[in-house]
């Protein structure tokens, strides 16, 4: 399944480097290396989400206290983070993608708002809430990429635009939900709409202009998709001609999915950006045979040119929208008794995967929750002709012989043992801290026909706890390199905001239901927490003012587990609408659209939510006295 017109000469003086988009990276790594600052979505490059900043302990956590709140204004669900940049705060909201300048050497007083002028009918294709996951700064701009495929560059001290440009087209349910972010001196967006049968693509934009430099399709010729057929590997092996259409039937790749709406990391030591691709369309396996690259698909790529270096596909012929656009986090470290430059990701279909990211190599791949039943696990031997292929249980496989074949007690469910909520790395202890979804589907495909800007899912879901238990998410500890939980702690919902690991020891994540949880991060023993506001779906983040360290979140519940409070559909029942309006051959209605590609399945595993939260959009800043 499956958001500056004061001259950058005078902003980037008062910053203290130098003009122009040849030092933005510089520029992106100094400001990034002082923590008192959170300069971009995971304040890092490497998407490591870990902060240096350490007068928040393991000693003293448990003191923490509300230092300051602000309202954004708006419901539904809040992911992503803000932006903190020499004593300004930037947050932004869901649709419609208001963006607040706060100064932090006033009480978080506004100094400027921004807020874009968008049609609504853009609300009913985005497929899983009006989210936005956050800002991004260079040059003295912050980027926003809103709902509706605009991608604006604002003055950072004035708020007024700079440029702004269309990056896809909404009728088709092309929309913009996930952080813009800048490495070098492009801006890059992606698309979401593959529930709609949109084609992802992934775009870069020049930060000072706002001109296109280069756009990569996830499926499609070469020439589309940015691909050398020779050059490019997959799993040690040069991909071949026009791999990108080769395995879809037809012209399905034109309406293949594939969309890009996650995060994405850089290393400017190889200059190659990292992200993954998200679930072919449709969800109805058997109407598109094949393995349907590149979709579930992470992609190296170098920054200057947008050519793929190489490519791991890792749910081929996806059959229960596992899409794979969970970050990647880069890290320098031991595996398998050797230094590898690594990446980490956590997929939605359960398995946590280790590489090489210089080359591609598959080092590690495991569940990363034991009730993962979909596959029996990845083929790690080089010389099998299925190397890197997951094993399907043909019993969790939703089409048999051509037939569709409605299938109980599938786990993960849809949403995954990760969503988009970020995982962190801590360099002290080694692990990574992941919150997960333990839930389990019923997955029933049906046909379903394609037409632009209606739509195109082929799949009714009803999710739960896995059997025999009652709860629904839990924070882990993981070990990249021996593929172990290192510990793991229960949470009666799916934890689905994003961690944050520091040098104090501590690790902070968000729950469904509304916490801010502080946890060791050795042993993963709970010191601290406090109830927010609303659900949390956002990612913790911490800067450094004044001489004191804050840690802030953002909580308003939301998202694709939180839609049934978000967009009142609390009877589960309602998510019959889109199927029998489908089966019927009637046009669904705006109503049983909302249903049918967000909450489908959603909105009866979570309706407990209801009496533990509600709606809410606000920040939430926690200092100790």
């Amino acid at each position: 399944m499956r958001s500056f017109l004061l001259s950058a000469t005078c902003s980037l003086a008062l910053l203290g480097v130098v003009q122009g988009p040849a030092a933005a990276n510089d520029e992106l790594m100094k400001m990034s290396a002082d923590p008192k600052n959170w300069v971009m979505p995971a304040a890092t490059f490497d998407n490591q989400r870990y902060s240096k900043l350490n007068q928040i302990t393991t000693d003293n956590v448990g003191k923490l206290q509300v230092a300051w709140t602000f309202s954004t204004g708006v419901l539904r669900g809040h992911e992503g983070a803000p932006l903190v940049i020499d004593g300004t705060m930037y947050v932004n909201t869901p649709f419609p993608n208001t963006v607040y300048a706060l100064d932090l050497n006033d009480n978080g007083s506004i100094k400027w708002a921004y807020q874009p002028k968008q049609d609504p009918n853009v609300i009913p294709v985005m497929c899983c809430d009006t989210v936005n996951r956050g800002l991004s700064y260079a040059d003295g701009k912050i980027f926003l990429y809103q709902a509706d495929t605009t991608l604006v560059a604002l003055d950072a001290k004035s708020g007024q635009e700079a440029w702004k440009i269309k990056n896809g087209d909404p009728s088709i349910a092309e929309t913009g939900t996930n952080a813009p972010h800048v490495f070098g001196d492009k801006v890059l967006v992606g698309i979401s709409g593959g529930e709609f049968g949109v084609r992802g693509s992934m775009a870069a934009y020049n930060i000072t202009d706002g001109k296109l430099a280069w756009r990569a399709y996830s499926m499609g010729p070469d020439s589309d998709i940015l691909m050398d057929p020779e050059k490019t590997m997959h799993l040690g092996k040069p991909v071949g001609k026009d791999s990108g259409m080769n395995t879809f039937e037809g012209d399905q790749w034109k309406i293949g999915g594939g969309t890009t709406w996650g995060w994405y990391a850089y290393d400017p030591a190889l200059n190659l950006v990292y992200y993954g691709t998200g679930n072919p369309s449709t969800w109805n396996p058997n109407q598109r045979p094949g393995d349907n690259r590149w979709s579930m698909t992470i992609m190296a790529r170098d920054l200057g040119t947008g050519m793929a270096k190489w490519v791991y596909q890792m749910t081929p012929h996806d059959e229960w929208d596992y899409d794979g656009v969970n970050e990647m986090i880069l890290a320098d470290m031991n595996v398998g008794g050797q230094m590898r430059k690594a990446l980490v990701h956590f997929d939605r279909n359960g398995l946590a995967y280790t590489m090489d990211r210089e080359t591609g190599e598959l080092l590690v791949a495991e569940k990363y929750d034991p009730t993962v039943n979909w596959t029996t696990g990845v083929d790690m031997d080089k010389n099998s002709p299925t190397y890197g292929r997951p094993a399907v249980v043909p019993e969790k496989s939703t089409e048999h012989n051509g037939e569709d074949v409605n299938v109980t007690d599938i786990c993960p469910a849809a949403l995954g043992t990760k969503d988009q909520q970020p995982a962190a790395y801590s360099p002290d202890t080694g692990l990574f801290y992941v919150p997960t979804n333990h839930v389990c589907m019923d997955y029933e495909p049906y046909k379903v026909s394609y037409t632009a800007g209606q739509a195109y899912v082929g799949a009714a879901l009803s999710m739960y706890p896995p059997k025999g238990e009652s709860h629904m998410g839990n924070f882990i500890a993981w070990d990249a390199d021996k593929g172990k939980i290192a510990w793991s702690n229960k949470e009666q919902f799916s934890a689905w905001g994003g961690a944050l690991a520091t040098a104090g020891g501590v690790v902070f994540y968000g729950t469904l239901d509304g916490f801010l949880k502080a946890v060791d991060a050795k042993t993963g023993k709970e010191l601290y927490k406090f109830k927010t506001p609303s659900g949390i779906i956002g990612n913790v983040m911490t800067y450094e003012h004044g001489g004191k360290q804050y840690v802030a979140v953002l909580s308003g519940v939301g998202g694709w587990a939180g839609i049934g409070l978000a967009a009142g559909l609390l009877n589960p029942e309602n998510a019959a609408g889109w199927h029998a309006a489908v089966s019927q051959s009637k046009q669904p209605s705006v109503e049983d659209k909302v249903v049918s590609t967000a909450g489908l399945g959603a909105v009866g595993g979570y309706a407990g939510l209801t009496k533990y939260t509600s709606l809410g959009g606000s920040l939430t800043v926690f200092a100790i006295p």
